[in-house]
C-alpha cells in the first residue's frame, strides 16, 4: 500500500496544468470520434479492430512471434484499406469539424427519449400502412432504425423529418411518386429519410422467387441492427428482416405484435432485469 502511495505521489507532484488541459482536449477528441463513427457502419468494424489490437498485444507479451508477426502486417494494410473502403464517412467527419457545436458534446437528455405512446402509434401507424398496401399490393421498404445509426443510409434518399402516418407512408410507396423504388428510414418514431438505397445481401442461398426490395431488406439486416418491414409488390405478402433472417406473412395484427415485441416489450423486460440484478448486488 505505502509503495502505491509513493507511485501516486511522485506523479501528483509533477502533475500540471497543462496536462490537464491535455488530458481534456484529448478526452473531447475520443469522445467526438466515438460519437461519429456510432453514426456509421464503421462502428463494427471498429470493434473487430479493438479485438486485433488487443489480440496482437497479447502475443507480443507471450512471445507468439509468428502471430505478431502476421497480425502486425494485417493491421498495416487494413488500415489503409480501411481508408480506401470507407472514404465517404471520412469525408463526411471532416466536415462535420467545422459544424461541431458546444450542444453537440453536451446534448440534452429529453432529445433522444421517446414516450411509450409515441411509439405505439408509429407501430399502429406502420401495420395499418403496411395492411393497405399489402391489398393493393404496393411493394414498401420500411426501415426502423435501432442503436446503429443509419446516416450514411439517410444520406442516399431525399431527407424528410414527418409523423409517421398510414397516409404519408401511402403516398411515398404509390407507384407514380418519385421516391417509392427506395426505402423509407424510420428514427425515433419519425421518418427521416424516403428514397434510400440499401445494401443488398450476399447471400446466394435465398430462394429464387425473393427479389431486390427482400434481397435489400436482408441486405440491411446484416448490414446492421435495423428491422426491416418489406410489402411485396408480386403477391402482396408482408415480411420482416431481422438480423439477417427474413420471417414471411404478416398480417397487420401479427405485425403490430411482433413490432410491439421487438420495439417495447423486449426494453421494457430489460430494464426489470437490470433492477432485479441491482437489488440482488445491493443485499449481498
Amino acid at each position: 500500500m505505502e509503495k502505491l502511495l509513493r507511485f501516486f505521489s511522485s506523479y501528483i507532484n509533477v502533475f500540471k496544468l497543462n496536462d490537464l488541459v491535455d488530458i481534456i482536449i484529448i478526452t473531447f477528441v475520443v469522445y467526438w470520434l466515438i460519437k461519429i463513427v456510432k453514426e456509421t457502419r464503421a462502428v463494427q468494424l471498429l470493434r473487430g479492430i479493438i479485438v486485433l489490437v488487443v489480440v496482437l498485444q497479447l502475443s507480443a507479451w507471450l512471445n507468439l512471434n509468428v502471430v505478431n508477426f502476421v497480425l502486425s502486417k494485417t493491421l498495416e494494410v487494413g488500415l489503409l484499406a480501411l481508408v480506401i473502403i470507407f472514404q465517404p464517412e471520412l469525408r463526411h467527419a471532416l466536415e462535420r469539424v467545422g459544424t461541431t457545436s458546444v450542444g453537440d458534446f453536451f446534448p440534452l437528455g429529453g432529445e433522444d427519449e421517446q414516450t411509450r405512446e409515441e411509439t405505439e402509434t408509429a407501430i399502429t401507424e406502420i401495420s395499418d400502412a403496411c395492411q393497405a398496401m399489402s391489398a393493393t399490393r404496393t411493394g414498401a421498404l420500411i426501415v426502423l432504425e435501432q442503436k446503429s445509426r443509419l446516416n450514411d443510409v439517410i444520406s442516399t434518399g431525399t431527407k424528410l423529418d414527418s409523423v409517421v402516418t398510414k397516409e404519408l407512408l401511402g403516398n411515398i410507396f404509390y407507384p407514380k411518386t418519385p421516391l417509392h423504388d427506395g426505402a423509407v428510414i424510420i428514427s425515433r418514431n419519425r421518418i427521416r429519410a424516403a428514397g434510400c438505397l440499401l445494401p443488398l445481401t450476399q447471400n446466394t442461398a435465398l430462394p429464387s422467387e425473393l427479389g431486390t426490395r427482400h434481397r435489400a431488406a436482408i441486405g440491411m439486416s446484416e448490414y446492421s441492427d435495423a428491422i426491416v418491414i418489406v410489402v411485396s409488390e408480386e403477391t402482396g405478402k408482408i415480411s420482416i428482416a431481422r438480423k439477417g433472417m427474413l420471417t414471411r406473412n404478416y398480417d397487420r395484427e401479427t405485425l403490430k405484435r411482433t413490432l410491439s415485441k421487438l420495439l417495447i416489450t423486449l426494453p421494457e423486460q430489460q430494464a426489470r432485469r437490470r433492477k432485479l440484478f441491482s437489488r440482488k448486488g445491493g443485499g449481498q
